[in-house]
């Protein structure tokens, strides 16, 4: 098994010297460590090596300098406005798969086919087990309820996590119905929005805050962590839902290049992610949620509970982003 964790040029040229038709080559948003058990399976089953480079920046930027010379076939990332942001640049194609289609439900992939999801996190309160009673919280819509007045944490309204939320509010509420909810969650908070998911977990545990948003895979962080632990410890999750839909979730997906010089080899790479297995496994190492019919997550990630998925097309949120940031930079959100 091959892995290229450079930024350098240097990988691009070592792919294109290497390419054979029994391998693939990935751009990866994620680090090679976390999707190697997924390859390493793969290559076991085919016979088709795996080739990562690991891209952290500036995945798109590198596809569209490279143009049709470009020797990736595949890119990996997350979110769906990574997703989306590919699609637009035009660095994708279209693919048609009776598999994918079969393990990937509507409204987890482009409906041109451009991108596939493979698993999920949901957007949730964190809540103190101390502070917070079980069943408290409920909807999103109740977090811009004044009962909340100096008691919740979140990072930056501008981060695509939050935005991605916002996207989500505007689809249910329209956009005056958002601007009023982000007034009132900007309202409700116990200080100004700074750090990332787990630095509100923190503040809970610290007391400077009793719930925050954040996505589900970071509980499996934490607990992971020997210095974040006593944070985990402190909070509970809850899967808040909007009223008359269900709880906000992102994906982590995969496209096709629109070079893919390996276009077979890539096809079955990607079919194979799409897989119940596959995903199982990329969940479990993730802390993410599969979404293949009949693939279970994690036993920790189990633990967390349950809840129903909003019922709309990622894509459709991400049309919306635009529209999100700008109401959350017109409400003075980061204050």
């Amino acid at each position: 098994m091959i892995y290229r964790p450079i930024l350098s040029t240097i990988f691009a040229a070592t792919f294109a010297t290497a390419s054979m038709a029994d391998e693939v080559n990935v751009y990866s948003h994620r680090q090679p460590d976390l999707i190697k058990p997924l390859t390493a399976a793969f290559t076991k089953a085919t016979g088709i090596e795996v080739n990562v480079a690991y891209l952290d920046k500036g995945l798109v930027e590198r596809l569209l300098a490279e143009g049709d010379r470009s020797p990736a076939d595949v890119i990996l990332t997350v979110d769906i406005s990574r997703l989306a942001g590919a699609v637009e640049a035009g660095v994708t194609q279209s693919v048609a798969s009776a598999v994918m289609e079969a393990n990937i439900p509507a409204d987890f992939r482009d409906p041109d086919g451009h991108w596939w999801g493979l698993t999920t996190r949901a957007r949730v309160v964190y809540a103190s087990r101390d502070r917070v009673a079980e069943g408290e919280i409920t909807t999103y819509e109740d977090l811009a309820d004044p009962k909340w007045a100096g008691r919740i944490c979140t990072r930056s309204g501008t981060h695509a996590y939050m935005t991605g939320l916002t996207a989500a509010v505007i689809k249910h509420l329209g956009e005056d119905g958002a601007k009023i909810w982000l007034e009132g969650l900007r309202a409700n908070l116990a200080r100004r929005p700074q750090g990332n998911d787990r630095a509100q977990i923190k503040a809970i545990w610290a007391g400077e805050c009793d719930i925050s948003l954040g996505n589900t895979y970071y509980m499996g962080a934490m607990l992971a962590n020997p210095d974040q632990v006593e944070w985990a410890n402190s909070v509970r999750i809850d899967f808040p839902h909007f009223v008359g839909g269900g709880t906000h979730v992102n994906v982590s997906g995969v496209a096709m290049t629109k070079s893919a010089p390996n276009y077979d080899s890539a096809l079955k790479f990607m079919e194979y992610l799409t897989s119940p297995q596959a995903q199982e496994i990329y969940g479990e190492t993730n802390n993410e949620y599969p979404i293949a019919p009949g693939s279970k997550p994690s036993d920790l990630v189990s633990s967390w509970g349950s809840f129903t998925p909003d019922p709309v097309n990622l894509m459709d949120l991400a049309r919306l982003r635009a529209d999100a940031l700008r109401i959350t930079q017109e409400s003075d959100y980061d204050g």
